[in-house]
């Protein structure tokens, strides 16, 4: 019965391990990658789209972004939402695309984003330790309830406590790579 419990929960923490990934996938390192941008808003014609919904992103070389608008009636809105973005850097129309070369990482701005990645990674955390509460109550309601036996919720918090620690050893080596990518 408890095992039913913990299988519920599962998909929960699997959400939350895709949702790490992507905040991290957004954040900058000294590589550009297209999910640095393609989430930015912008503002085509009085509706607001994704960026991705309106051009191809590309990096044709390791510190540059391309972006080549499916319509070049959208490129003067993508260029002012990606100057209005916080990357930092100043997009340049050339021929019907815009080019954005992202700057070398100072020392200062790579313990910036380290900061931001260790709070994405306790936030995933927290939520992981209030899905484990969550199942650990029910567990407990079923065993007043007669449904679970008194041994078998022990058991259930071992089990449950063993995919916690499974699912936070996941976040850490996200921590570490993204770690990884940032530091070289």
């Amino acid at each position: 019965m408890y095992q039913e419990i913990i299988d519920n929960i599962k998909p929960e923490l699997d959400k939350t391990i895709t949702y790490i990934a992507t905040e991290f996938a957004k954040i900058r390192t000294g590589q550009a990658s297209p999910a640095l941008i393609s989430d930015i808003v912008v503002d085509v014609f009085g509706e607001k789209m994704v960026l991705k919904q309106l051009a191809a992103i590309t990096t044709p070389e390791p510190r540059q972004l391309l972006v080549d608008p499916w319509d070049k009636s959208y490129l003067e809105a993508i260029e002012k939402a990606l100057h209005a973005s916080s990357l930092g850097t100043s997009p340049i129309v050339d021929k019907g695309v815009i080019r954005i070369t992202l700057p070398e990482m100072t020392q200062e701005y790579r313990t910036q984003l380290m900061r931001i990645v260790s709070e994405k990674a306790e936030e995933g955390k927290k939520t992981l330790r209030r899905w484990r509460e969550e199942a650990w109550n029910e567990i407990q309601d079923k065993t007043r309830g007669g449904k679970i036996r008194e041994d078998d919720k022990f058991k259930g918090k071992e089990e449950l406590q063993k995919v916690l620690d499974e699912y936070t050893t996941k976040i850490d080596e996200l921590v570490t790579k993204k770690t990884n990518e940032i530091t070289l």
